[in-house]
């Protein structure tokens, strides 16, 4: 998948997306902070939310508008005032896509309705992202698809049919790349609800680049994803947890940020191929190897026993596997205790 100039693949360093959601606060300056702090801590794109509470929700207080969260900051909040809370002002948006664009950072943005399109458009973004519960929004995917631009997908609650549903919208529109992020949509998320197993299998089916959008607390679950195929992360990035805010309970700070950048391309790297036998690095290892030494001096014609002969370190002696062989034979000459064993020595 390629997002501007950024390859995304399992051949490439793993991509880390930084979600700025409502983390500002709204705070303007705290917004941009947020992209100082993404571009220092390593990451190659930095997502905003494009939505008002008015093009996601009704400004009514039935109980079915009223959320029950295990999010304290969330819980029997109206969804009107959450989203009016969490929302980026779209008056915000051109300029930080451009200060992003200005610290090297890839700025995208995720719609939740057509009119986001729209102005997103308007504003030249390079990339799109399906928020989890917008995957059964099937206008708005065919909105996006429209553009020509990619897509990355979340897939939280989403059954394997509505994934195969939104693909199949957005490939009849577009030809643009698409990559899928396997999502658990509760905040925070346990680790036991994260599934990961999932991520290669949704690979194989949809041969696309797949991910993890990842709300559990710490990176232990994000590195996990990695191991098994993830080409994307995807974590929400805060100041300071301590500043509060919609989303900050599950979000990463700075310093966690750079360690989960830093500890993914470990990650990766370490994935390696198959392969048996010691690489570069353990060539000298092998003298750590045990083999057959000579453990007390030895005349000519004297029998090789268990009390002259020892299996110990270093590997310069014949290997161990030939021990039995040579107990019973006699030496060809005295031998010093410490020669290392060899075929010549023995008569």
């Amino acid at each position: 998948m390629q997002i501007d100039d950024l390859e995304i693949s399992n051949d490439s360093q793993p991509t880390i997306i930084a979600e700025m959601s409502g983390n500002h606060n709204q705070s303007f300056d705290n917004a941009l902070k947020i992209v100082d702090q993404a571009k220092e801590a390593g990451v190659q794109l930095l997502k905003l939310q494009t939505y008002t509470p008015d093009t996601i929700t009704l400004n009514v207080d039935r109980e079915e508008f009223i959320v029950k969260s295990k999010n304290d900051s969330w819980n029997n909040s109206t969804m009107y005032s959450l989203y009016k809370e969490a929302h980026t002002p779209w008056e915000w948006q051109k300029e930080i896509i451009s200060y992003s664009k200005e610290k090297g950072l890839i700025c995208f943005s995720a719609p939740f309705d057509e009119t986001s399109v729209e102005f997103l458009e308007s504003i030249d973004i390079p990339a799109y992202k399906i928020a989890s519960p917008e995957i059964i929004h099937i206008p708005l995917i065919k909105e996006v698809a429209l553009t020509g631009k990619p897509v990355i997908i979340s897939t939280g609650m989403a059954t394997l049919g509505e994934i195969d549903q939104a693909i199949e919208i957005f490939t009849k529109y577009s030809s643009a790349d698409y990559a899928l992020l396997k999502c658990t949509s509760s905040y925070p998320t346990d680790p036991s609800e994260s599934n990961i197993l999932t991520i290669p299998y949704l690979r194989n089916i949809f041969g696309c680049e797949v991910g993890l959008s990842d709300h559990t607390l710490g990176i232990g679950v994000a590195l996990g994803a990695i191991a098994h195929g993830a080409s994307i992360i995807e974590k929400h990035l805060t100041l300071s947890r301590a500043l509060g805010g919609v989303d900050s309970a599950f979000s990463l700070e700075p310093n966690e940020m750079k360690t989960l950048v830093k500890e993914s391309i470990n990650t990766w790297k370490s994935l390696g191929e198959v392969k048996f036998g010691p690489v570069n690095s353990e060539i000298d290892s092998l003298t750590g190897r045990r083999s057959i030494y000579i453990a007390e001096d030895i005349m000519e014609n004297e029998e090789f026993t268990r009390k002259n002969l020892r299996v110990v370190r270093p590997n310069k002696g014949l290997k161990p596997i030939f021990f039995d062989k040579i107990l019973g034979r006699k030496a060809v000459q005295k031998i010093s205790k410490g020669t290392p064993m060899s075929w010549n020595l023995i008569k």
